[in-house]
């Protein structure tokens, strides 16, 4: 039998103006310590971001989701954030950010297969 995981996930968000608090979620992030696992699925439709905001600068948004990338696998690309622990790792991509990706508060779950409850809630609450 397979063991539940406690998990946590926050929604990845693109806000174009901070100042108006308007965002689109592009994107999730689910973590586990007692399954040792992190990991990032995002989307970036251009049409529906361009039509959300005419000041899109893409390949800065892309740069900037691609850090999840680095950081949930830990690699030398991901610099000093990514040589961390993983508890550490995902704190410091769910840390409340003034910038054009941000993302939700944490929200716990339990989940017996990770990679299904990501895909779950990316379909959900992204796509």
């Amino acid at each position: 039998m397979q063991e539940q995981h406690l998990y946590e996930y926050a929604v990845i968000r693109f806000v174009p103006k901070v100042e108006r608090e308007e965002f689109i979620n592009v994107g999730i992030v689910l973590f586990s310590k007692q399954a040792n696992y992190l990991s990032a699925r995002y989307i970036l439709d251009e049409n529906k971001l361009r039509m959300f905001s005419t000041e899109l600068e893409l390949y800065c948004l892309k740069d900037g989701l691609r850090v999840f990338d680095k950081v949930c696998q830990g690699t030398k690309e991901g610099g000093l954030i990514a040589a961390m622990d993983i508890p550490d790792r995902f704190r410091w991509l769910t840390a409340v950010k003034s910038s054009c990706i941000q993302v939700s508060r944490p929200h716990p779950g339990f989940s017996m297969n990770l990679d299904a409850t990501l895909d779950k809630l990316f379909k959900e609450l992204v796509l």
